[in-house]
């Protein structure tokens, strides 16, 4: 599948089976980060097949 990583600004090739588990391989804390698949925000359980489109995205927080 195509996944997207904001914080490298690239789109690598990756296959995993969850969210949890495409985080894991790309050594990236699920609670620095969203995770959108096809335009939709979803939870670390979600499965993942290799037609989707996966955006990483880093959590911004302020004061």
């Amino acid at each position: 599948m195509k996944v997207f990583i904001e914080k490298e600004n690239k789109t690598r090739e990756i296959k995993a089976k969850t969210v949890n588990d495409l985080l894991e391989k790309l050594k990236i804390n699920p609670i620095t980060v969203l995770t959108v698949v096809n335009d939709e925000l979803v939870t670390e359980d979600k499965k993942l097949n290799d037609k989707d489109e996966v955006k990483v995205l880093a959590v911004i927080s302020g004061g």
